[in-house]
């Protein structure tokens, strides 16, 4: 259990995220639209672990994480997601992942937090092999690492390779996981600006047409979600630099004008916000 006792609090006013009793299963389809991650209930608790002696525990334990998440409370929702071992795995690795990407400063602690999420990945792949999240985020936190140790040095390492697998799975399990299709779209993206269009063509399969396309499917599945927009900017200029500056800040300026479902959606917001001024 990786220590949560000195992470920053979420820096935003966050009442409106209040996703208590039934409202929490009302938002849920707003809310997982992007990871398309199933609500948290009894019977696919049993159908994970068959042999689990509270099923209906498990779940409100796992609702109450998601809720936590939601929110912004992130330690609060990786606690609760860790005491329920692999069953929790989306939420502990969704919230230390968007903690460490947008609120963790020390870069040996993101470190650490990427890499213990790409081992609970990985187990989770094995236990839960048709869990499209268990995939999802394993390519997500070998991503955010990656890009913390430079996408260069990950590629040497075959990173690249293994990103693209997870993301391939994720996408054959669930064909409208618009944050999978993103992922993929920055994939294709990172590898030519890395290693161009020629090598990241014939070594990786990357292709710029093949990025705009994961990156207008996640748009077209999730046109309200400010991720979507930011990281189509961010693609547009890894593979066209200033030639396609405007269509970059134009899709950072949608997502700065957007009104946050939760947590996640208001710190990309700010984000955006922020890189504008």
């Amino acid at each position: 259990m990786m220590d949560t006792s000195n992470w920053a609090d979420f820096p935003h006013d966050s009442k409106s995220f209040d996703f208590s009793g039934a409202k929490l299963a009302k938002a849920w389809p707003v809310l997982h639209r992007g990871d398309c991650e199933p609500f948290p209930d009894p019977d696919r608790i049993s159908a994970l672990e068959p042999s689990h002696d509270n099923p209906e525990a498990a779940a409100k334990t796992l609702a109450d994480a998601w809720r936590a998440y939601h929110q912004g409370d992130f330690a609060t929702a990786v606690k609760l997601g860790h005491s329920l071992g692999l069953l929790g795995h989306a939420v502990t690795n969704k919230a230390s992942g968007i903690y460490a990407d947008y609120l963790e400063e020390d870069d040996d602690t993101k470190l650490a937090i990427y890499t213990a999420g790409i081992e609970r990945a990985e187990a989770a792949r094995e236990a839960f092999p048709d869990d499209a999240n268990a995939h999802y985020f394993h390519a997500f936190l070998l991503g955010r690492y990656s890009q913390c140790i430079s996408v260069a040095k990950a590629l040497a390492q075959g990173v690249g390779g293994r990103i693209k697998a997870s993301l391939e799975k994720t996408l054959k399990l669930a064909p409208g996981h618009a944050e999978a299709h993103t992922a993929m779209g920055l994939y294709h993206a990172e590898i030519i600006d890395k290693v161009g269009k020629l090598v990241g063509s014939m070594t990786y399969g990357a292709s710029a047409d093949k990025a705009i396309q994961c990156f207008d499917k996640a748009l077209e599945l999730t046109p309200d979600a400010p991720i979507a927009h930011l990281e189509y900017g961010n693609g547009l200029y890894l593979l066209f630099g200033d030639k396609r500056l405007e269509d970059s800040n134009e899709a950072y300026r949608r997502a700065a004008q957007m009104e946050p479902v939760d947590a996640m959606q208001l710190l990309d917001i700010e984000y955006a916000r922020a890189s504008m001024e």
